[in-house]
């Protein structure tokens, strides 16, 4: 596929706003391993190539194993997940698939029992995050590096 438009030149504004969100979630405190998993998880669901190779990449080289990001897709059976994680990967399923989900109060409950009410706002802003980042991507067809 050929890369549609090269969106952060042509609008840099917005693509610097995103930068700076990133920014600020990168501050929030929620582990990076756990940041990983979202974005990659959410990423896979959205079918992004660009931002899977790039999230499965970073979680690597921040220590995750090939096992856990082999078995991501499937996490629901995998033994290799925290609760917190699994907390994790249940609301950022539910608030990728939002129009058919409507964010069900099950899904909330679980994330609520494992983050602390500031923890499950700033997860929820790193899931928004990366759902905005894979429409772009896939939209203008970005090429992985």
């Amino acid at each position: 596929m050929k890369t549609r438009l090269p969106y952060p030149t042509l609008a840099p504004e917005p693509y610097q706003a995103m930068l700076r969100l990133e920014s600020a979630i990168a501050r929030s405190g929620l582990e990076r391993a756990l940041v990983h998993l979202v974005k990659l998880r959410a990423s896979q669901i959205n079918g992004c190539l660009f931002c899977i190779e790039m999230h499965a990449k970073e979680a690597h080289a921040d220590g995750d194993t090939d096992e856990r990001l082999h078995a991501l897709d499937a996490w629901q059976e995998a033994p290799y997940f925290t609760d917190r994680e699994r907390a994790a990967l249940a609301w950022t399923e539910a608030v990728t698939h939002i129009a058919e989900t409507r964010a069900p109060d099950a899904a909330y409950e679980e994330a609520r029992r494992a983050f602390s009410e500031k923890e499950l706002v700033e997860l929820t802003w790193v899931i928004a995050a990366i759902n905005a980042w894979n429409r772009m991507a896939i939209s203008m067809r970005a090429q992985p590096p």
